[in-house]
């Protein structure tokens, strides 16, 4: 047999493998047994008597260890078995290292094994030595394929195909090289010659559909997986990409459905895994997502992708150590991965880490210029520190490069005042609405557009955005326990009363560094911190979290334990080491934490001469403004106005349960309406309170050059004006379940 041509092997071993009858090279000849024996094995592996042809092989090589013929048989007959036959086609390719079937046939199974760099070296020696075969030029392509080479497959591919034009696996091979490199023309035309040769190959049917869903031709690509599943039901891919389909098309809940399928055909698909919890965050159903992602991590660990999801994931709901952690592991995996590295800085801005966000942003703009997502948080980070006018020129290239970008909108309304004068804006963002977006999308412009007609005073078209924004946020399934937060605050009150107030002093720090901002949300928890940020010797360092965690560990010992005493010493140490870390030489650093009023009691046993501050706003202006702010991080109490209410009524309760128990020179009340009326005269009244000499400065917050991250850090950099005083009048008619509020 003339080992440079495409003859199949009379040994019968298929498509790979195929020859194991050339001959032996001059070198081995006096290795070799007699010839007869060698059509003796051929004749039984052509037989199909695999297990006996082993047998027979196995004892003449004891005889002929040095046959290089022998040692190709029996991998042959290891292979047709389902066998490990590596050492023998090794050992074929030592003894026989000019005979291009035993590399081949060696680099086809290291392929097969997923061993790419290795088949692929192999490969090529085959390739080198004679007249290549077409299954050698696939298999090399393939490797080089997986091997994140692309690019250089196609050649292989295209110079199989010169040589056989009807070989479907090089048709279809090609077009998967292409749809990587994103030439999703070239792709389609691949998969429908392959067609052309097996029109009901369900897998290229599939693959079709892929490509053309790329090109953003949906209905043909629908037809095409449909048909795909028609042939093949149980194929998971076909189902996955139907999946992508009914998501590329907003039908989301069939998409669900598409995912679910393919993952009940395949529960380890891990593709599948991630297309799932992506369309069920859309719908707001986070935690089922997280569990996916979580899934998709434990079957594929070395996959970016996987974290980079899951930490997005965790976000979602506040877990944002555990999330920057997700995504410094993505990072590790690729790091040329945009989204891996956008993710970390939002992740990093969170925490408080806006210089090291911003690295995080010119890393992803270094990879990708037109990173609409980097240009997006580049911009936050630009208007958390008051440059606006920057900002906004980010959010709108980002717009440039991707139109339908809805957070772009968002931002824009979020950080100025919007005029009868922003149409175009307007147009944008009402066109994007009329689509079917994702859950999240949708949240955001609802948002954006409820401040644009408050802001232009259309105000019964604004509440109906709100209304909607809030209703749509309440389907991620987390419900506010009214019952729940009452009993809280009556074990709280209980475990605070004046007799422990006065017995805990022995366990307290006498620090005077730290400064509490207390009160609900928006109600001028930020205007104050700016204020006391604006004087030389006062630091904020905005809305830390760590009286949260240590009123659970507290709570964990036993509310007015000595358990729960002797925790006391630890916490002011490790509190004010966090205070220093952040604010340096400062006299005074702020915490404007406004749920820091569940935990004053706990604060002021363990700093009794530390300074709280409680602002306090009319009730209604301040649930309205809750309830038209999309915040990041609060409880699902702000999406309801009933809710609202029910939350404001036990802020009261207990607020006035601290006014009866603390001493009186540690807390300070402010009503927000008395400090916008008359900025000066409670401003000195405040660096008073906190043991600071007047400085002008503080009338001037508006110009501090510092970072916010709050929903208020656009407010504080303006000068104070009374424009926010009684702003619930415009919205009385819809205001029902907050008017007991004032009328108590």
């Amino acid at each position: 047999m003339n080992p440079g041509r495409n003859d199949p092997c009379p040994c019968g071993s298929g498509k790979k493998y195929k020859r194991c009858c050339g001959p032996d090279m001059a070198g081995t000849r006096s290795a070799m047994p007699n010839p007869n024996e060698i059509g003796a094995l051929v004749a039984l592996i052509d037989q199909n008597r695999l297990s006996e042809a082993e047998s027979k092989a196995s004892a003449l090589l004891a005889v002929h260890p040095n046959a290089g013929m022998l040692w190709k048989i029996l991998s042959v007959a290891l292979l047709r078995q389902g066998k490990d036959a590596l050492q023998p086609l090794c050992r074929a390719t030592e003894l026989l290292p000019n005979d291009a079937e035993a590399h081949g046939n060696l680099g086809a199974a290291l392929h097969d094994q997923g061993r790419w760099a290795e088949a692929l070296l192999s490969l090529r020696k085959a390739l080198a030595i004679e007249p290549p075969a077409v299954e050698t030029l696939v298999d090399a392509a393939n490797s080089l394929k997986a091997l994140g080479r692309a690019r250089e497959s196609v050649a292989l591919y295209q110079q199989a195909l010169q040589r056989n034009p009807r070989c479907v696996e090089a048709h279809n091979n090609l077009g998967n090289a292409f749809l990587e490199l994103g030439q999703y023309d070239d792709a389609v035309g691949c998969y429908r010659r392959a067609l052309e040769v097996t029109p009901d190959d369900a897998q290229v049917h599939c693959n079709l559909g892929n490509a053309l869903r790329q090109l953003g031709r949906l209905e043909e690509a629908s037809t095409c997986s449909r048909r795909a599943i028609a042939l093949n039901p149980s194929l998971s891919v076909a189902h996955n990409n139907l999946g992508l389909i009914f998501a590329a098309l907003g039908q989301f809940e069939q998409a669900v459905a598409s995912y679910r399928q393919a993952l009940a055909l395949n529960a380890s698909y891990v593709d599948a895994l991630n297309n799932l919890g992506n369309v069920l965050r859309d719908l707001g159903e986070v935690r089922e997502a997280v569990s996916l992602y979580a899934r998709a991590v434990e079957l594929d660990p070395e996959r970016a992708e996987n974290y980079c999801n899951l930490g997005n994931a965790l976000l979602d709901l506040r877990r944002i150590d555990e999330a920057g952690a997700s995504f410094a592991r993505a990072l590790e995996l690729q790091p040329e991965s945009t989204l891996a590295h956008v993710s970390l800085g939002t992740a990093q801005r969170l925490r408080g880490r806006a210089a090291d966000a911003q690295a995080s942003c010119q890393a992803a703009l270094a990879i990708d210029p037109d990173c609409v997502d980097a240009l997006s948080l580049l911009g936050e980070l630009q208007a958390d520190r008051g440059q606006f006018n920057e900002a906004e020129q980010l959010f709108r290239r980002a717009i440039a490069v991707d139109p339908e970008f809805s957070f772009g909108f968002y931002s824009i309304a979020a950080h100025r005042k919007m005029t009868s004068d922003d149409g175009a804006w307007l147009k944008g963002a009402e066109a994007l609405l009329a689509k079917r977006l994702p859950l999240r999308q949708e949240i955001d412009l609802r948002y954006a557009l409820g401040k644009f007609f408050d802001d232009i005073r259309q105000y019964d078209t604004a509440f109906e955005h709100y209304r909607l924004a809030n209703e749509l946020i309440k389907r991620d399934g987390t419900e506010y326990d009214r019952a729940k937060l009452t009993e809280r605050v009556d074990e709280i009150i209980a475990g605070f009363d004046a007799a422990f107030m006065r017995e805990r002093r022995s366990f307290a720090s006498d620090s005077e560094l730290p400064v509490f901002i207390i009160g609900m949300p928006r109600s001028g928890t930020s205007l104050t911190e700016q204020i006391l940020a604006s004087h030389p010797a006062s630091f904020g360092a905005g809305e830390l979290t760590f009286w949260g965690s240590a009123f659970a560990a507290y709570e964990a010992a036993g509310l007015k334990s000595q358990a729960g005493a002797s925790l006391m010493p630890g916490m002011a140490r490790d509190y004010l080491e966090r205070l220093t870390a952040l604010s340096g030489t400062a006299r005074r650093v702020v915490d404007k934490m406004p749920a820091n009023f569940l935990y004053a009691g706990l604060i002021h046993a363990v700093f009794p001469k530390a300074r709280i501050i409680h602002m306090q706003r009319h009730p209604i202006d301040t649930c309205l403004s809750i309830y038209f702010q999309n915040f990041f991080n609060i409880d699902p109490y702000a999406h309801d106005l009933e809710n609202l209410a029910h939350y404001y009524g036990e802020y009261l309760r207990i607020t006035d349960h601290w006014r009866s128990v603390l001493s009186a020179p540690t807390l300070l009340e402010v009503p927000y309406e008395g400090l916008i009326e008359d900025q000066e005269a409670w401003s000195r009244r405040i660096v008073d309170f906190i043991g600071l000499p007047w400085d002008p400065k503080c009338l001037d917050f508006h110009q501090t050059a510092r970072v916010v991250i709050t929903a208020s850090k656009w407010q504080v950099r303006q000068k104070i004006h009374a424009a926010s005083a009684g702003r619930w009048r415009n919205y009385a008619k819809f205001v029902g379940p907050l008017q007991r509020l004032i009328q108590s």
